[in-house]
């Protein structure tokens, strides 16, 4: 009986997988040209490095972020004001071309500098620095610690420091390249006090201007400043007090745990009423769209839409002056033993006077927060971020050489 079973025939298996191949291939070249023309763009835009104020302030925040602190070493031939100028003089040359897509003068992987992906570096100085160089009358009256909130649990591992390096870029590979070699050039002149690490969605995973979202899956920073003239008038000192300091602005920064093992444990009502905004769109509870003003005093059958204890309810600014200008980044570390996860918010603040603007908000955040159960803050530092550098000039050099 004959075998009635389609046969395969293999001149046509052959001959038709081949042409098959071929257009996946050409498929395929298809799209990593369009992914190398995508990436090309990506990688090679620049931030401006020069200029009367620092990058990475109000740059559109990017992807990833390193913020290091250092202290100053005592010995050594040079005096702590030299020693200073000497690191600021370094960090200065080698930034300014870092940014730019060029390696620094002594790089020794100059090909990891050749796509700065929006590179930016920022240097502040610490409240007790001014007086190591003999300038204690030259630091601004606000650049100063925080004082002390009673939901603060610091650990001294992530507080303080003398120097703040901030470092930010869409490349995580920029990232540890810039660091590695601002920092290596440093290291007989510092000692490292903390790194942070943090991040945001990738670039391009969201339409620009879209506000991040935190770990518990909260949009965060909606409320922060984006018009040029809040900007001039609550983030940049005008040099009033100290006319040095024109330019220049001052850097809370705060490292915020979230306890996400029993966050998750919240129905998602329970999330929205502590937050007082919606999950889905950030928007109030009391609104549409994330960028709808709450309605603070709106009830339903006598309660108020949004408690009077939500976080967003305590968060927002009573008067005009308590505003300022958030830049958030997630950290998501090694979690010890007992945790599952250990992670939470690096939490950037930018203004003119803390004394105004942040600890109004952060004591009423402290006092009555319904977020408290879930987050506690764990590292605290101020650093006066140094105005801008001309090109031939470095950072610090209004300060240092008046």
């Amino acid at each position: 009986m004959a075998d009635s079973r389609p046969t395969v025939n293999r001149r046509r298996l052959l001959t038709g997988g081949a042409a098959a191949l071929a257009t996946t291939a050409t498929l395929t070249q298809c799209r990593f040209a369009e992914s190398d023309s995508a990436t090309a763009s990506f990688g090679s835009d620049a931030e401006p490095f020069h200029g009367p104020r620092q990058g990475g302030v109000i740059t559109a925040p990017q992807a990833y972020a390193l913020f290091v602190a250092l202290d100053l070493k005592t010995d050594g031939d040079r005096s702590p004001r030299d020693t200073l100028t000497a690191i600021l003089k370094l960090w200065s040359a080698d930034a300014a071309r870092l940014t730019q897509g060029m390696p620094a003068l002594a790089d020794t992987e100059p090909e990891l500098a050749q796509r700065p992906a929006r590179l930016t570096v920022t240097v502040g100085l610490g409240p007790g620095v001014f007086s190591r160089v003999g300038l204690a009358g030259l630091r601004p009256e606000s650049v100063a610690d925080l004082p002390a909130f009673d939901t603060d649990r610091l650990d001294p591992r992530w507080c303080g420091g003398d120097l703040l390096l901030q470092i930010c870029a869409d490349d995580p590979v920029v990232v540890a390249h810039t660091s590695r070699v601002l920092l290596k050039n440093v290291r007989a002149m510092t000692v490292q006090r903390w790194r942070q690490n943090g991040f945001r969605s990738a670039r391009g995973a969201d339409a620009a201007g879209t506000t991040m979202r935190n770990l518990m899956g909260q949009v965060d920073g909606t409320a922060t400043l984006r018009a040029e003239a809040d900007f001039d008038r609550l983030v940049w000192d005008d040099g009033a007090r100290q006319r040095w300091f024109s330019g220049g602005t001052i850097l809370v920064l705060r490292r915020i745990r979230i306890e996400l093992d029993t966050w998750d444990e919240l129905d998602r009502a329970s999330k929205e009423l502590t937050v007082g905004r919606r999950l889905d769109t950030g928007a109030p509870l009391t609104g549409q769209r994330e960028f709808d003003e709450p309605d603070l005093t709106a009830t339903r059958n006598g309660i108020p839409v949004i408690p009077p204890n939500a976080h967003i309810a305590l968060a927002r600014h009573r008067k005009d002056g308590e505003r300022f200008l958030r830049r958030g980044y997630n950290y998501d570390d090694p979690p010890a033993a007992h945790q599952t996860t250990d992670c939470g918010l690096i939490f950037a603040a930018y203004q003119r006077d803390p004394r105004r603007q942040f600890i109004p908000v952060q004591q009423r955040l402290a006092d009555a927060d319904a977020l408290n159960r879930w987050v506690t803050t764990i590292g605290s530092a101020t650093f006066a971020i140094l105005p801008g550098a001309p090109a031939g000039g470095y950072l610090g050099q209004t300060l240092l050489e008046p």
